[in-house]
């Protein structure tokens, strides 16, 4: 089952294709398509050192190759400050073989992608993570601020998109009560200035061994936007042990750990009614960051007005 309406198929002979005419010394290595959570591309694992990306959706060639040229740019920029590793780029490849798009090559990073409950209790992947967080806000910005209308910038942005994941979920989820938090979340006031912030920590752009940060992935969404977008992590990864340790590594104050929420709770209503059935595993995961939403004390008391 495809899991958007203008999906591209891609398949391995083709990436095969793709690789032996372009970069031939590459050739005989084995192709595997990896199977993830992943939503934006279809990967190939190629030999043991390599992948292979190719963007799911249909989009305009040159549009589409500037776009990579930028993602390549902010992969060495996140290299250079990630306390983990993370891919390196290789190459662009060109269209052919029925794939009209351009696409890439990059390293490949060993490990096990993360899922919403499996390491929920782990202080030490927090502690991990606030690392992750505080070395990518210590970037220096170089004048970039956030442009768009998307996650890290302001949040009445997002109502437009919302009112369409609440109508989409009727039946799915408990709509009316979803609605009354998102509009005390999209009042939260914003008094910092943007930072660097990586924008998807998601649990399947996080790479553990045994319950340890190995590899984080998809820079491509390096950028300047308000701090307390990647303060996600800890709504879509932990319960309130593994928040709480996060939280105080960073020494996050309440405005910015409730925006980071709302960043989170955005994301999660709109994992939920469009993966249903095309991809499980995101909308479990948005299903889960919801319930962690919901039932956050602290939350509740603060900023919902419940006893």
């Amino acid at each position: 089952m495809t899991m958007h309406d203008d999906e591209l198929r891609v398949s391995a002979d083709t990436a095969r294709q793709l690789i032996l005419d372009q970069f031939p010394e590459w050739g005989d290595e084995a192709i595997e398509e990896i199977h993830g959570a992943g939503t934006d591309n279809t990967i190939f694992r190629v030999g043991r050192t390599r992948a292979a990306r190719f963007h799911r959706r249909r989009a305009n060639a040159t549009v589409l190759g500037a776009e990579l040229l930028r993602e390549a740019a902010a992969m060495r920029e996140l290299a250079e400050v990630a306390p983990v590793p993370t891919p390196s780029p290789i190459a662009i490849g060109r269209p052919g073989h029925q794939y009209p798009l351009p696409w890439t090559l990059q390293s490949w990073i060993p490990g096990t992608v993360a899922t919403p409950l499996g390491s929920a209790h782990s202080r030490g992947l927090a502690r991990q993570l606030a690392e992750l967080i505080a070395s990518i806000r210590a970037a220096p910005t170089r004048g970039r601020q956030f442009v768009g209308t998307g996650r890290g910038g302001d949040l009445t942005a997002s109502d437009q998109w919302m009112d369409t994941c609440f109508s989409e979920s009727a039946g799915l989820l408990d709509v009316p009560r979803l609605r009354a938090m998102w509009a005390e979340f999209r009042q939260l006031p914003r008094d910092q200035p943007d930072v660097m912030t990586h924008g998807d920590l998601t649990p399947p752009n996080l790479l553990l061994r045994e319950s340890q940060l190995v590899g984080v992935l998809d820079a491509g969404g390096l950028a300047a936007a308000d701090p307390s977008l990647d303060l996600i992590v800890a709504w879509h990864l932990f319960d309130d042990d593994g928040r709480t340790v996060l939280r105080d590594d960073l020494g996050a104050d309440r405005l910015e750990w409730q925006r980071g929420a709302a960043w989170a709770f955005q994301q999660a209503m709109g994992l939920v009614w469009y993966y249903q059935n095309s991809n499980p595993g995101m909308a479990q995961l948005g299903r889960s960051t919801l319930a962690r939403i919901s039932g956050d004390l602290e939350l509740s008391r603060t900023l919902f007005g419940v006893p």
